[in-house]
């Protein structure tokens, strides 16, 4: 570590000052866009997609993560460039905006060009920082657009002049770094950001895991549903898998560890749970984000079809955690955390508030989900500031002040940090699309997808899924979302399917991503907490994220599921929740101490839960319901019996 990222000297005071000086005007010109949308989108996109990069620059200064294996002098100088370069580019965007639409568009001039490719690269640097795969995966792409006539057979092209590679990837709106997805990520994904850095800036993530803590200390059977319960509040505002392993794990896997579960389970239970972080709304993972560009429908089309599943992915994932516990004996343990005060239960209301809030602006008053969230902002924002200064003037007097200030300092820094890093993440992302789109890969590798599935849907399915998942070994769920939703989906919904089936099928895809072997990221994270073995974490992990695979399944075998919200929806959800019940039970209980009559048993009930799964008459899924509520029965008499047995009567006092 060296003097600049270091609190206290002089450097760190300068870059951490012009950071957050930065930071307030970049939220100021953000939620001015918010309350008035200015200008549109375009131009939006055209002025601060530059700035998010100064952000980026600054914040990776002051931790000492911009170039560590460089002199600090050179860091400095290099970042001074950069962000010379960025303001420059975004005052001649803003000042130019009117002329490069209209006047140059497909015609500009040599400064145009300069400035425009200088923004691309730059944002191909940030991606081999930050995302290295992705930058590989980026540069082939651009040298196969400009050198087809190499490439034999069908994937051969002529060629694109270098020219076209730098206008489309930056100075075209509809492509590049400035185009729908960064103008996403600014947008509706960045009014959302202001709800998570209200909640995470004054403690609200804080008093969710310390009520989780507290439902542990309850009960001795309630210790390993604290990361499924703890995961599923912080899931609903979170809509990331790995930051949800940072938050809840840390304190969940020492606590089952402790208790008596082995390091790979422990890691597992909360590898599975934080997993639905990308699942669980109102604020799901960015991929549904994703979703609701592609198919040009309201978020809340996204989210009102989202429940449903999320609901049916935490009861399987908090089963097979049940049934774990029983199987390791992990019943005990103490999860040490303080009594719940006033202010955690003032943070849990805010918790509350966003979830209700957000659902009732969306699905009641049918405001557009970024004026939902901005609303949503500022209830729960105005309702913390007041408490928080309340609290902090009866203990500290005017002192109390610097807690509230502190507390607006962290509100800021989350919400410029994601905001910037999913900017510029999907900028990466959109050249990605661009160079897919201008070389024509989309059709032909659809065309290799029809010619090897026929006419066979199923066959089309998994050839889909072996896609999806090929690209989630190198790639993280946004990207894996777009290059199904580019290649596969297209010729899916030729073939007759619904287009929300596919993107959901897609979305759950990418979802899969982030655990498929072997760079799962989120058990990464959670077998490093442990100091367990990475692949037995993710093996166990995957055991019990087999809803997930259901859920990939039910798309197609009860497309209810995601069609339409209502009674239709509600009763798919049942079906597939019996399903997901039936074949969890298969997977991890126990019926018989005799191996033979076990396993037979539990294909069985894994036969009538296919049955509820995949029948198309639901007539017959629904009586299938019955054997497998029956199997259920019986291991719930059957583990009664067992812990009876267990129960050693103590021995009567001697005459």
């Amino acid at each position: 570590m060296t003097n600049a990222s270091v609190p206290g000297t002089r450097a760190y005071a300068v870059i951490n000052t012009l950071y957050y000086l930065l930071s307030a005007a970049f939220f100021a010109y953000l939620f001015n866009y918010y309350i008035t949308t200015a200008g549109g989108e375009v131009l939006l996109a055209f002025v601060l997609v530059p700035i998010t990069y100064v952000i980026y620059t600054l914040d990776a200064l002051r931790k000492w993560d911009f170039y560590p294996r460089l002199l600090p002098i050179l860091n400095y100088l290099i970042a001074a460039v950069y962000s010379i370069l960025c303001f420059t580019i975004s005052v001649y965007m803003f000042v130019e905006f009117e002329e490069l639409g209209t006047v140059r568009a497909g015609f500009w001039n040599p400064t145009d060009m300069w400035l425009g490719g200088a923004m691309f690269i730059l944002v191909m640097e940030f991606a081999r920082k930050r995302y290295f795969v992705l930058f590989v995966f980026n540069i082939i792409l651009i040298l196969y657009a400009v050198y087809g006539w190499i490439v034999p057979g069908m994937f051969y092209h002529p060629g694109l002049e270098w020219e076209r590679i730098i206008t489309s990837m930056s100075l075209e709106d509809t492509t590049g770094v400035f185009s729908g997805l960064p103008q996403l990520a600014l947008t509706l994904i960045g009014s959302f950001v202001l709800v998570l850095a209200v909640l995470r800036a004054f403690g609200c993530i804080d008093s969710i895991l310390k009520a989780t803590g507290q439902i542990a200390n309850k009960s001795p059977y309630a210790l390993p549903q604290t990361a499924v319960v703890g995961s599923f509040a912080v899931a609903a505002v979170s809509g990331s898998g790995a930051a949800n392993a940072v938050t809840t794990g840390s304190a969940t896997i020492p606590a089952l560890i402790s208790a008596g579960m082995p390091r790979e389970d422990a890691a597992s239970v909360e590898t599975a749970s934080s997993l639905g972080g990308q699942l669980m709304p109102p604020i799901m993972g960015l991929s549904a984000f994703l979703m609701a560009e592609f198919m040009e429908r309201s978020y809340f089309d996204v989210v009102a079809r989202g429940y449903a599943p999320a609901l049916i992915y935490f009861v399987g994932v908090g089963l097979g955690v049940y049934l774990l516990s029983i199987r390791t004996r992990t019943m005990g343990g103490k999860v040490h955390v303080e009594p719940l005060n006033w202010t955690d239960w003032i943070n849990i209301s805010a918790f509350l508030m966003v979830v209700v809030g957000l659902i009732l602006f969306m699905a009641v008053a049918f405001l557009p989900p970024m004026f939902a969230a901005r609303y949503t902002f500022l209830a729960v924002g105005s309702m913390m500031i007041v408490h928080t200064l309340a609290v902090a003037l009866r203990e500290f007097g005017l002192r109390g002040l610097s807690v509230l200030w502190k507390s607006l300092l962290r509100f800021l820094d989350h919400f410029t940090t994601m905001t910037s890093e999913l900017t510029l993440l999907l900028a990466t992302l959109a050249i990605l699309t661009s160079a897919f789109v201008n070389t024509g890969v989309p059709p032909k590798v659809g065309y290799l997808l029809v010619e090897v599935a026929s006419v066979n849907l199923v066959l089309m399915v998994l050839v889909a899924f072996a896609f999806g998942a090929l690209l989630g070994m190198g790639l993280p769920p946004a990207p894996t979302y777009i290059l199904v939703a580019l290649v596969i989906v297209p010729h899916m919904v030729n073939a007759g399917i619904d287009p929300w089936v596919v993107h959901f099928f897609a979305f759950f895809l990418a979802v899969w991503g982030e655990l498929t072997p072997p760079t799962s990221v989120v058990a990464a994270v959670t077998s490093k907490i442990a100091d367990a073995s990475f692949l037995g974490t993710l093996w166990r992990s995957i055991i019990l994220c087999s809803s997930l695979f259901v859920l990939m399944a039910a798309v197609f075998s009860r497309p209810g599921l995601v069609l339409e919200p209502g009674l239709t929806q509600f009763g798919m959800m049942l079906l597939v929740l019996v399903a997901t019940i039936g074949l969890t039970f298969s997977f991890q209980a126990r019926f018989s101490p005799y191996r033979t009559t076990d396993i037979f048993l539990r294909l069985l009930l894994a036969g009538f839960s296919f049955l509820v799964l995949f029948h198309q008459n639901l007539w017959v899924a629904s009586m299938a319901c019955i054997p497998v509520a029956g199997f259920t029965l019986y291991w719930i008499k059957v583990r009664k019996k067992s812990i009876e047995a267990s129960i050693v009567p103590a021995t009567e006092p001697a005459a």
